[in-house]
């Protein structure tokens, strides 16, 4: 007879298969990282063919698409296997969706995860940041592919902030930390009558222009060469400064934007984006984790609730702070100097 308080208990399938999610998203990042998916852009392939381009070994590779195709990212037809519509637009490098530069930043940061326990044992870092930040402006090749993954993280947010602003209102804006200028490229884009920039490191720049060589935007985008906390800024009408601050400490953060209050002219606006901590919005999870993600990679960054980050532009002196919806899980706050 069965145990009726065993009949009652509630199932661990859901628990279960959250422990073995990291299954999955390994196999996504593991095939990016072989290049599978543009492989298979060209033309659909068996497994034999797979093999031979891609120079990987039997014994894994018919569970390994097999475990692609159960995620949905592969489809086979007959011996041959091709990418579904979304790996297809979003997987192949040789497109301008390409979101793989995104996915290998996450499989470089895989290890990192297995630290976690000692991030909530401690609340230190688990990453040697200095070393790293060494490495990519040493190496072109490792900057150019970080560069492309800050272009995939903010992929759907240029669009977005080209329509959430009212830049009628402005005549320039420079984009704070802004890499290549993926993101304030998309704005200039839709808004040409605004003199456009973009701020960031000096080893940047070769990555800068060869990207608005590549959009056709060279000379209507300019490239400030800078330390924002270290260096003079700009005065444009407008700062942009989105998935900046989660890299630093609140003290930072105070700092940085008090400079953007003293560079603006009167009239002059700030406008900060990030996956901001809104527990009233659906992508609380995914900020939550992300949030552990920035602790797990800097010495003193996370993610911030939305009141934090009003509370900081208001101890700068901006007025009219308000926040609104950006993203999925991003949120825009802006605040305007007006004295």
């Amino acid at each position: 007879m069965n145990n009726p308080r065993e009949e009652s208990r509630p199932n661990p399938a859901a628990i279960l298969e959250l422990g073995t999610a990291f299954w999955g998203a390994k196999v996504l990042l593991s095939a990016v990282e072989i290049d599978l998916f543009s492989t298979l852009a060209g033309e659909p392939l068996t497994a034999d063919e797979i093999r031979d381009r891609l120079g990987v070994h039997p014994r894994a590779l018919d569970d390994f698409l097999g475990a692609l195709c159960t995620l949905g990212l592969l489809i086979k037809q007959g011996d041959r296997y091709r990418n579904n519509a979304e790996a297809d637009i979003y997987l192949d490098r040789a497109k301008p969706t390409y979101l793989g530069g995104f996915l290998t930043m996450l499989n470089w940061q895989y290890a990192g995860w297995g630290k976690l326990s000692d991030l909530v044992r401690t609340g230190r870092m688990q990453n040697d940041r200095a070393a790293n930040f060494e490495a990519f402006y040493q190496n072109r090749e490792v900057l150019k592919r970080f560069m492309a993954a800050m272009d995939g993280a903010s992929a759907a947010i240029g669009p977005a902030l080209a329509h959430a602003v009212d830049w009628t209102r402005f005549t320039s804006v420079v984009d704070l930390g802004g890499a290549r200028g993926n993101l304030v490229a998309e704005v200039a884009k839709a808004h040409p009558h605004l003199d456009a920039g973009c701020l960031d490191l000096p080893p940047i720049e070769p990555l800068f222009d060869e990207h608005m060589d590549r959009l056709k935007l060279t000379g209507k985008v300019r490239f400030h060469a800078a330390d924002f906390f270290a260096d003079e800024l700009p005065s444009p009408d407008a700062f942009v400064c989105g998935h900046v601050l989660h890299d630093w400490d609140a003290e930072h953060n105070q700092r940085l934007i008090a400079r953007a209050y003293e560079a603006l002219p009167l009239g002059g606006a700030l406008f900060i984006y990030d996956a901001m901590i809104d527990d009233s919005r659906p992508s609380t999870r995914r900020n939550r984790l992300l949030s552990l993600n920035m602790q797990l990679l800097t010495e003193g960054g996370a993610e911030y609730p939305v009141e934090t980050c009003e509370s900081w532009l208001r101890t700068a002196g901006f007025t009219d702070v308000r926040a609104q919806p950006l993203t999925a899980s991003d949120t825009l706050v802006s605040g305007y100097k007006r004295h």
